[in-house]
């Protein structure tokens, strides 16, 4: 059904048939609308129906491979030993404790608390600083609007204290007795004011401590691994700002330790008197410098403990009292270097595989002797390994269990294909060694993200064993956009070279089929919300090069989006993808890229677009305004379909078995398009 309205801009006006689509209503009160999405997902289902028992076949075998009474290595967290654990068939996991590493106490029983819920999810987990209390948050929509609880461990009773309508992120202050949280903004669903509840008290009377007046920040809250501030962090793409409150003062005003200044960010946190400022002052891949409370204020006088390098780019660092912890990245590979608190080079965690992926895990404790690291790859289960901050010696706590699987099996490999414009852009690749050969003929899945600096990292992926048991190769794209090679990689794929990051992954695919890695006629591809936008305009830009596109919670109405201040995430991100209010070159820059406005009467892949109801981040609106036009104007009889949870938001379904259903929903409709149906 069409009915044009007209969308209007300082620069220009636009007609858009499907805009319609979009109930803003809290409740989606819409029954035109609902009912038009319930009849797409009646289709969905009608088309899918002769590959349902394909899908169950997959969806078996993804479950086949989990340890389902599974639970994380212990930590130890100031005096307590702590883990996650799951029981037989349970979907959300519990948290639990002991004090002398026993049997231990479930302190949060996820699967409890689901109850009653078709969505639920636990955003944050804090305990007291006397270990009495627990916080924590939970979402049961989907649209990141949490309700804070709480509870006495000593006798498991909740307390009468609930909050809804907050944010993920909690902090509790020295004494108990007071917690700070993040209210969601109602119309943005984003940062909202940054509040302290008395408990025992209204709610409605609850003292903001800070609120940002610039929406194009992002604001966040967190304890300082000192454990003595609450530190809250104003960010943006350019810059950022740090405050912070004494927690044995909570009633305290917060005070700027470093003020924002445009083109800088700073990331600081204290331990033992000393500040550790990771910082791009001077350092376009960052630099990490350590200073005491009376040098905060005055970067000339800080210390470099890390140096800049044009080589490796620094994203992380985390403070231990023998030693500082660097999550760096060379050459598209995450990997941790331990310094000592003199500097130096210190020593970096070894390694044995091309394309891996080595991060920081859970470390609670800066009094804990070894640093817990995760490391992975696209054929190597997660590993969590706790390496001595003094002797570098590691040990394997835990490797993921995936019954079934031989990794000896399996293969990959980190390959470098040229792009357009002389670069070199990284791609991860695996496959399974007796059923796929180097010769052109087996199909692969190619997937990409691309945006905020986020690097697409070589991982495992459990259900993707099913495709390379099935001949096909799993490819990772690291396209321009993230920061997979530095921050020049990031820089070089926003705002006026945002179009350099459909450019690689298309360079990327060409690459790959003229090499013969992969079968010219059985490539597909696959993103989701930031690279949904990815694969919106390479499915307009480059269709014929794809069999099949999976499109997931895709941004796909980027020009509409980015001139509507109400929409969630909008202001945050105009300096990622430009102003087009302000600027006419932003304006007319994404209209020359946005998917739904680059349409066109030519054949397309086949495409299988998600979305959830109640997201928060991309709206469910962009997508069914995507397909609907898509539908009617292209000239192929390729398969469309538009997949509708219509109980969950970005992320999908929460419980680790409800997810595999639409993962493998995906997958069967990738082989089915590929003539693999076993």
């Amino acid at each position: 059904m069409e009915r044009v309205t007209v969308v209007k801009s300082p620069h220009g006006e636009r007609r858009d048939e499907y805009y319609w689509l979009r109930d803003d209503h809290s409740e989606r009160k819409s029954d035109e609308v609902m009912g038009y999405l319930r009849a797409e997902q009646a289709y969905t289902e009608a088309m899918l129906a002769r590959l349902a028992p394909l899908q169950s076949r997959l969806a078996g075998e993804f479950r086949a491979r989990i340890a389902e009474d599974d639970s994380t290595p212990r930590q130890f967290d100031h005096g307590w030993w702590t883990w996650t654990a799951f029981a037989q068939g349970d979907e959300q996991q519990r948290w639990m404790r002991s004090r002398d590493g026993g049997a231990g106490a479930v302190m949060l029983d996820g699967n409890q608390l689901a109850k009653g819920h078709d969505y639920f999810r636990v955003g944050d987990v804090e305990v007291s600083h006397d270990n009495t209390l627990i916080a924590w948050t939970e979402d049961t929509v989907g649209r990141r609007g949490h309700e804070l609880r709480m509870r006495d461990l000593s006798t498991g009773k909740d307390l009468a204290d609930r909050i809804p309508g907050t944010l993920e992120s909690v902090v509790w202050a020295a004494d108990g007795k007071s917690i700070f949280y993040m209210r969601q903004d109602p119309v943005l669903l984003q940062s909202g004011p940054v509040c302290r509840h008395v408990l025992g008290t209204d709610p409605s009377t609850d003292s903001i401590v800070y609120k940002e007046a610039d929406e194009t920040l992002f604001t966040s809250i967190d304890a300082s691994r000192c454990r003595t501030l609450l530190r809250i962090q104003m960010e943006g793409y350019d810059t950022n700002e740090l405050r912070t409150v004494p927690l044995a003062n909570p009633t305290e005003a917060p005070r700027v330790v470093l003020p924002r200044t445009a083109g800088v960010r700073h990331y600081a946190d204290r331990l033992n008197g000393n500040w550790l400022i990771r910082t791009n002052l001077q350092a376009r891949n960052f630099r990490i410098a350590l200073a005491s409370d009376a040098d905060l204020a005055d970067p000339a006088r800080w210390r470099d403990l890390v140096s800049h390098r044009t080589d490796a780019a620094i994203d992380d660092a985390s403070l231990f009292e023998q030693g500082v912890a660097v999550a760096e990245r060379v050459e598209a590979n995450a990997r941790v270097r331990i310094v000592p608190w003199s500097g130096g080079e210190g020593r970096l965690i070894a390694t044995d595989e091309a394309a891996c992926t080595m991060t920081l895990g859970d470390n609670p404790d800066p009094a804990n002797r070894w640093v817990r690291v995760e490391y992975g790859s696209m054929i190597t289960p997660q590993r969590t390994i706790d390496v001595d901050l003094a002797t570098g010696a590691q040990q394997v706590r835990k490797e993921r269990t995936v019954h079934g699987y031989d990794r000896s099996r399996y293969a990959s490999a980190r390959l470098w294909a040229p792009s357009r414009d002389g670069k070199r852009i990284p791609i991860s690749i695996a496959w399974r060694s007796d059923a796929w050969a180097h010769d052109g003929a087996h199909p692969a899945l190619l997937e990409a993200y691309g945006a905020y600096g986020y690097a697409s990292d070589a991982r495992f992926d459990l259900p993707g064993v099913s495709l390379m048991d099935r001949g096909f190769a799993l490819v990772t794209v690291h396209v321009r956009g993230g920061s997979d090679l530095g921050q020049d990689w990031y820089e070089d794929g926003r705002l006026f070279r945002k179009r350099n990051t459909f450019n690689d992954f298309i360079d990327a695919t060409d690459w790959l089929v003229r090499e013969r890695w992969v079968d010219a006629k059985r490539v597909f591809a696959s993103g989701g919300s930031a690279g949904g936008l990815l694969m919106g305009a390479i499915a307009n830009m480059a269709g014929d090069r794809y069999r099949g596109i999976i499109l997931g919670v895709p941004f796909v109405d980027a020009l509409t989006t980015m001139l509507d201040p109400s929409i969630p995430l909008t202001t945050n991100e105009w300096t990622q993808w430009g102003n087009p209010i302000e600027s006419r070159e932003a304006y007319e820059y994404i209209l020359s890229y946005s998917p739904y406005d680059n349409i066109a009467a030519k054949p397309y892949p086949a495409m299988l677009v998600t979305t959830g109801l109640w997201d928060s981040q991309v709206g469910y609106f962009e997508p069914a305004k995507f397909v609907a036009r898509l539908r009617r104007v292209k000239t192929d009889r390729e398969p469309l379909l538009f997949d509708i949870e219509m109980a969950a938001g970005h992320g999908g379904r929460t419980g680790r078995f409800d997810r595999l259903a639409r993962v493998a929903r995906e997958q069967a409709f990738v082989l089915d398009l590929a003539g693999v149906n076993k």
